[in-house]
C-alpha cells in the first residue's frame, strides 16, 4: 500500500506481529527512530486506518510498538507490509543538505556538463550510505548512484534537478 499524495511522507512499515498481545515489528523511516511516535497518529497508506504509537523497546530491525485499536496477534498479522504516513505539516523542516526520499524522487540527473542521464526512480539504503536509483532511456537498467558530496554536489529541488559527477564508468 502506498500514498501517492506529496503531502503525505511515509514515515515507517509495519513488519508483522512482535509477540501474542497486537503489538508490531515497526521499521520507522524517521531520524530518530523512536520519535515516530511524536508524530502520530500514523495514517496507512489507504487512509483507512490511522494509529496513536507506543513504542515498547528497540528490538532488531525496528521498534516493538503498539498501535491504537490492535490488541490480538492475528490484528497485527494483518498489518505485516503496511506503510504508515504522515502530512508533511507534522514533520519539522529539514536543514540545508537534508531531504525527505518523497523530495528526490522525480528530480531530473544531470552530470556537470549539463548532459540529462535520467530521474530519481527511487531512494534506497543498504547501511553503508543513501542511494538514488536513476533510471532513463539511455540506461540498460536503472543506476546505483552514491548520494554523498562528492558524487552529488547540487540538489536544487525547486529547479527540479540534482547535478551529479558521477564515479567513473557509472553511467
Amino acid at each position: 500500500m502506498t500514498n501517492s499524495d506529496p503531502d503525505m511522507i511515509c514515515v515507517g512499515a509495519i513488519g508483522g506481529a512482535y509477540g501474542v498481545r497486537g503489538d508490531v515489528r515497526l521499521k520507522s523511516f524517521t531520524a530518530d527512530a523512536e520519535a515516530i511516535a511524536d508524530y502520530a497518529p500514523l495514517i496507512t497508506g489507504d487512509g483507512a486506518m490511522e494509529f496513536e504509537v507506543t513504542v515498547l523497546g528497540v528490538v532488531k530491525n525496528g521498534l516493538s510498538v503498539r498501535l491504537s485499536g490492535i490488541s490480538t496477534k492475528e490484528q497485527a498479522d494483518a498489518l505485516k507490509g503496511v506503510q504508515l504516513f504522515v502530512p508533511r505539516a507534522r514533520l519539522p523542516d529539514t536543514d540545508d543538505d537534508e531531504y525527505y526520499y518523497t523530495d528526490l524522487v522525480g528530480l531530473e540527473v544531470r552530470d556537470t556538463g549539463g548532459t540529462l542521464l535520467g530521474t530519481v526512480k527511487s531512494v534506497q539504503n543498504h547501511g553503508a550510505t543513501d542511494l538514488l536509483e536513476i533510471q532513463g532511456a539511455a540506461l540498460k537498467s536503472t543506476v546505483l548512484l552514491p548520494f554523498t558530496r562528492v558524487a552529488v554536489p547540487t540538489v536544487d529541488i525547486s529547479a527540479g534537478r540534482i547535478i551529479t559527477d558521477p564515479p567513473e564508468g557509472l553511467f
